[in-house]
């Protein structure tokens, strides 16, 4: 056996097991059926005796394949973001692909910044659920050979496949709840609507559904995550005494808004499901741990993210069908922030 060296080759495994370098090519791509056992256990030794580790990204470019998977997040920091990677991830793993997460930090240039390294590493596809701030155009990168999939959030002027929420159907649904509970002056919290689909999409239905119901309240507010606290606090608080006289709730139409609503409502001395009803989207990590619990709409993050990824291996395998979206319904957790006391 030859001394090990700092970097062996495919050529040092090939000459270490008195073979050639076509065998050793086979073991590492998965023919060891075409080899002999013998054959086999001389190369397993060889590669084991110089440590050696194959090159998979020049491999990847040789056979034209890179296996590689490129996601963008648009905050990596929610508790949605890292249930959805997860389903991503464990999809990857099960399909033979890599993954490269790039985190937007909810900045469109870092969002830009990414799409064109992702393109530079010649991944075989992306997923990309777009920065919350303003939706980044494709129109300055267009790569249409590469299979793309959305999660969550479309971009507009893009025909690509988007896997997220029902929000019609989830929106419905919290606000049937809110309702039956006996609430009569409703607030939609949001941040900045902007272009983003799906706040767009959950403060249209909010309305459109209590247009029905003329005899109760029904506002909407937008307010920035990085807004002063007493802004939030302001609006609040304005709203429960323009309607003191009826039992009001708050709707949080995401969990990171939800959790500066909660905050607000400490600093304001008002106690979930007592002075003022709370129900946000998203299930919250601390939702059962906040006396008396908080009510959540929750979504099938780990399925969205699986069902994103397997698309996406369908475009990367030459599905020509039309861009469509796939949606998933959400699920109510009633707890006792929605619960009117007597």
């Amino acid at each position: 056996m030859p001394a090990m060296k700092n970097s062996a080759t495919i050529s040092d495994v090939a000459r270490a097991a008195k073979t050639g370098k076509t065998s050793v090519s086979r073991y590492l791509n998965g023919e060891q059926h075409r080899l002999s056992d013998a054959l086999r256990l001389r190369i397993e030794q060889a590669i084991r005796g110089l440590n050696y580790r194959p090159n998979q990204m020049a491999r990847g470019l040789k056979r034209g394949r890179t296996r590689l998977i490129g996601v963008i997040i648009a905050d990596i920091t929610n508790p949605y973001s890292i249930e959805i990677l997860g389903g991503i991830e464990s999809t990857c793993r099960e399909h033979g692909y890599t993954l490269l997460v790039c985190n937007a930090n909810n900045e469109t240039e870092l969002e830009a910044h990414y799409l064109k390294l992702l393109y530079s590493y010649q991944v075989e596809g992306i997923i990309i659920n777009a920065v919350g701030i303003r939706e980044f155009s494709f129109g300055q990168h267009p790569h249409p050979t590469i299979p793309t999939v959305l999660i969550d959030r479309k971009i507009t002027g893009q025909a690509l496949d988007m896997v997220g929420l029902d929000n019609h159907q989830a929106t419905q649904l919290c606000v049937q709840h809110l309702l039956h509970q006996g609430f009569q002056a409703l607030l939609f919290l949001s941040e900045p609507v902007a272009c983003v689909n799906t706040r767009r999409e959950r403060q249209h239905v909010f309305h459109t559904l209590l247009q029905k119901h003329p005899d109760i309240a029904a506002e909407s507010r937008q307010i920035a995550l990085t807004a002063p606290s007493g802004e939030l606090d302001a609006l609040i608080n304005t709203f429960q005494h323009r309607y003191k006289k009826s039992p009001c709730a708050i709707v949080s139409a995401n969990g990171a808004i939800a959790l500066h609503i909660a905050r607000a409502l400490k600093r304001l001395s008002l106690v979930p499901g007592k002075d003022i009803g709370l129900l946000s989207f998203d299930e919250l990590p601390w939702a059962d741990l906040v006396s008396p619990g908080i009510t959540t709409l929750q979504q099938p993050t780990t399925l969205i993210g699986q069902a994103a990824l397997e698309r996406l291996i369908l475009r990367i395998q030459g599905s020509a069908d039309a861009p469509a979206d796939k949606l998933f319904p959400g699920r109510l957790n009633f707890r006792g922030s929605t619960q009117i006391s007597n």
